[in-house]
């Protein structure tokens, strides 16, 4: 997007960039707490995202399912801004995501982004720790380096987090001591630690071994049963259908469709979609049988 772009307003007409009395007290307000609107990114030729429409209301998951190439990791780094976006808007809270609102739009500074990308986690495919710190160094530095959070506070808060995940003997392990799905447990924290409105989470067992899959699956059921905000690219079929209030199918950048679980996987409504739930199924109980 340039400066001379207008960006997208969801419904009525919005002030970009408000954030209110609501964003200052942990961001809670009515509406929905993420807004995705004719969001368009490319890279070269190939378009990736072709005016794509997301909402996302408070407590819910949303699992964005699709083919490779479809665009899924490529939305949910334009939403964690790691990627910039070539048209469209993002609003977390209703406030304008990556651009401010002057005469024409502007690009934020770089300090303007990382303020509201605190807003958001994201759970990688490849784990992300840093290797040379131990788990619950891991978990605590965003919280004390970037949120401020008093050293003993922080390190309280990630050894219940790393108790909820099942990771309390781990603390002092260092990533490599780890198996990869103790690994991704401990991003989860990590992700969760910061308290964000959001948790983006970009095929989190594609990199896992079978055997170890299910371990991860269950801390995410357990998180979302807790009432988190949580936006899933997966290809876990049974997850999505056991765990996501709505389904998205997307394909070629575009969302094919957008519904209800439940809906979703019992009457598709494209032939694309019957397809693709069919093949996703058929490979499902390979790997499975």
């Amino acid at each position: 997007m340039n400066e001379t772009q207008t960006a997208s307003t969801p419904g009525a007409a919005r002030t970009a960039g408000a954030t209110g009395t609501a964003a200052a007290a942990g961001g809670r307000k009515s509406g929905p707490v993420l807004e995705v609107v004719s969001l368009r990114k490319h890279f070269g030729d190939l378009v990736a995202l072709d005016g794509i429409d997301l909402t996302v209301n408070e407590g819910e998951v949303v699992a964005i399912l699709g083919p490779s190439g479809s665009g899924k990791s490529t939305l949910v780094r334009c939403l964690d801004q790691l990627e910039t976006i070539d048209g469209g808007a993002m609003y977390l809270d209703g406030e304008l995501l990556g651009f401010e609102q002057g005469r024409s739009l502007r690009p934020l500074t770089d300090a303007g982004v990382r303020a509201q990308r605190r807003r958001m986690s994201m759970v990688f495919q490849q784990f992300n720790l840093f290797p040379h710190w131990t788990v619950l160094r891991n978990v605590t530095e965003a919280p004390i380096a970037v949120h401020g959070v008093p050293s003993a506070q922080a390190k309280a808060a990630a050894r219940d987090l790393l108790a909820k995940v099942g990771l309390s003997d781990k603390e002092d392990a260092y990533p490599r001591q780890l198996s990869g799905g103790q690994q991704q447990r401990v991003a989860i924290a990590r992700a969760v630690a910061v308290e964000p409105r959001v948790l983006l989470f970009d095929e989190p067992t594609s990199a896992l071994d079978p055997e170890l899959i299910d371990e991860v699956l269950q801390t995410m059921k357990a998180l979302a049963a807790t009432g988190r905000t949580m936006v899933v690219v997966t290809h876990e079929m049974e997850f999505a259908r056991e765990v996501a209030d709505r389904c998205v199918f997307m394909a070629e950048g575009r969302v094919i469709e957008d519904r209800p679980a439940d809906e979703f996987f019992r009457a598709p409504e494209t032939d694309r979609l019957r397809s693709f739930l069919a093949r996703s199924m058929r490979a499902n109980d390979e790997r499975q049988g």
